[in-house]
């Protein structure tokens, strides 16, 4: 079992004036410590489950660019790109660069995006939930396309591009791995099985139900199921000196029993940097053996 960071909030007591500091030594931190991922969110506005929309929100590309700049193996994602945010050959592009830059680190973590409010507030286009997902599936087409060389032109549904050319290529092989997030049942774990390296699920009371779900999208798409890496969002809250330490290790070996082999989530006060510390020098080595 591997563990991931996922960095859902800025607003850290120093402010914006200290926040790239801040944010440099939490990666740094993660980094050293074994952490097998660093992450962020895909959102302009914060989200009402981390706190009040006002808080301070980064543009989650330009983050992950600079973070590679203070992290040598840790792969970067967003958890997850709201397909709308951005037309896909752009996306496939940025991707790519991040590849790139960051010697072959980037994951497009991709979803169909759900936050209505601030696409109204920013101007973004906010389709109907079923265009969206056509737009996903679209989206990871354009984005396959360009990283397998393709610059044929592409007439979707929604989507045209007359020369989708992405040079220079990505470094990962054959592309950058593509995580799907979300576990809706009937498209979501369907697109997973079609086109996905990996997916994320949130740890509810159905989770073994949804692996099923997912195996048996596979097994309809002649895709195997074990290639497949499962993900799961997890908050870590070790405590201030470590004293829930087991009960984490704990969890993680659920998710281990399940199939998942990484646990993917937010670090209860991150900025302190002890917690990844901690997690680094007790949880890793166990996790890793689970």
């Amino acid at each position: 079992m591997k563990i991931g960071l996922q960095i859902p909030d800025f607003t850290y007591p120093g402010g914006p004036a200290t926040l790239g500091t801040d944010l440099a030594e939490i990666a740094r931190t993660a980094d050293d410590a074994g952490f097998a991922t660093v992450a962020v969110m895909d959102h302009f506005f914060q989200i009402g489950v981390v706190g009040p929309t006002e808080h301070d929100m980064l543009e989650a590309y330009t983050t992950l660019g600079y973070l590679a700049g203070h992290t040598s193996r840790a792969k970067l994602l967003t958890l997850v790109t709201g397909t709308v945010y951005r037309e896909p050959g752009l996306l496939a592009k940025i991707v790519t660069t991040l590849d790139v830059l960051s010697g072959g680190r980037a994951w497009l973590g991709i979803g169909a995006a759900w936050n209505e409010e601030e696409s109204r507030g920013l101007g973004l286009p906010f389709p109907p939930l079923a265009e969206r997902f056509e737009r996903l599936e679209e989206t990871i087409q354009i984005c396959l396309r360009m990283w397998g060389g393709d610059e044929k032109p592409y007439d979707g549904r929604h989507y045209r591009l007359e020369r989708p050319l992405n040079s220079p290529q990505a470094l990962s092989r054959p592309h950058p791995p593509i995580l799907v997030g979300g576990g809706g049942e009937k498209k979501t774990l369907r697109l997973v099985a079609r086109y996905a390296q990996a997916c994320n699920l949130f740890p509810t009371a159905d989770l073994a139900r949804k692996l099923d779900v997912l195996r048996a999208h596979c097994d309809a798409e002649g895709r195997d199921y074990d290639e497949i890496v499962k993900t799961v969002y997890y908050r870590y809250d070790v405590g201030e000196k470590g004293e829930n330490v087991q009960r984490v290790i704990d969890d993680l070996g659920r998710f281990a029993e399940l199939g998942f082999s990484e646990a993917l989530g937010a670090v209860v006060d991150v900025h302190r940097l002890d917690p990844l510390r901690i997690l680094g020098e007790r949880v890793v080595p166990v996790a890793a053996a689970l």
